[in-house]
């Protein structure tokens, strides 16, 4: 996919950033840089794409953002209102593979870190086993200087390193595109598409928001994400059923539609394409 690079700001005092942020609309664009980024919602909840996957995020949750990987959360809308009905509360860091140079990093006892740098290329949801001891550290962090910082931000990376088995986000056939100087354009197709999945979305109405024919753009869609704007669509709709099955909050016919389907016969049907097994049966055997 094509995002918008972003540079970050370097700060001379320290060898990698780390920020505590209530203004979700930081996050709210679809985005790359060259930094892996660990992003913990202390309070927040959305939608979240991380190069083709598409998932909830939820109060709570963490996640490692491998280099130049894409990414972009959608705020529910409680957060991004005016009126501020609901403050966020989301605490990041942002360091390079090699912030603590090449020589530390190749050491034979790191061999676990520099593995889990290649395979955090694919995005990591850690486990819940591991968040307590994590969260202690990313908050030590931001109250912490001097060499502290860099030994809590190691056994941050020893403890995701050691984990029996990481959920990887990405698919194992995607991969990173170069990137050029039309990132504007997969934005704001992104941000459409975030805003809409659920609704109908109208091909001609994002086409024209990139400035292309509909047949154009559903061209460039593919040759950049590797399928076809209906495909994505309906992954996206039937991982967001997912996540609503797993909560049990809603009765199945009501997801259906509030995932973005519009009749049931559909719904089932894309839904065991993907997963294998019907809504129900998904349900039941994930409680």
């Amino acid at each position: 996919m094509k995002a918008q690079l972003l540079h970050l700001n370097n700060n001379l005092t320290h060898s990698f950033n780390a920020r505590r942020d209530n203004t979700p609309q930081y996050h709210n664009i679809w985005h790359y840089h060259e930094e892996l980024e660990l992003i913990y919602f202390a309070e927040g909840s959305g939608t979240q794409f991380i190069g083709d996957s598409v998932r909830r995020f939820e109060s709570g949750d963490i996640t490692l953002v491998g280099s130049n990987l894409p990414h972009y959360w959608l705020f529910d809308e409680i957060y991004l209102r005016e009126d501020n009905p609901q403050v966020a509360d989301i605490r990041v860091l942002h360091f390079k593979e090699n912030f603590w140079g090449n020589e530390f990093t190749n050491l034979p006892e790191n061999k676990n870190i520099k593995d889990l740098i290649r395979i955090s290329k694919r995005g990591i949801a850690l486990s819940k086993a591991s968040k307590v001891e994590i969260i202690a550290h990313i908050d030590a962090i931001l109250d912490s200087s001097g060499t502290t910082r860099i030994i809590h931000l190691l056994q941050i990376l020893t403890s995701i390193a050691t984990e029996e088995q990481h959920d990887l986000l990405t698919s194992t056939g995607f991969t990173i595109q170069s990137q050029d100087q039309d990132a504007d354009r997969m934005r704001i197709a992104m941000h459409y598409i975030g805003e809409n999945y659920r609704d109908q979305i109208r091909l001609q109405e994002l086409a024209s928001l990139t400035g292309m024919t509909p047949n154009s753009f559903c061209r460039y869609f593919k040759s950049q994400i590797g399928k076809t704007l209906f495909q994505f669509l309906i992954e996206m709709r039937v991982k967001t059923a997912c996540n609503l099955l797993l909560e049990n909050k809603q009765t199945i016919k009501q997801i259906c539609f509030e995932s973005g389907f519009q009749n049931f016969s559909s719904f089932h049907k894309y839904f065991k394409n993907i997963t294998g097994t019907t809504p129900l049966n998904y349900q039941k055997s994930k409680t």
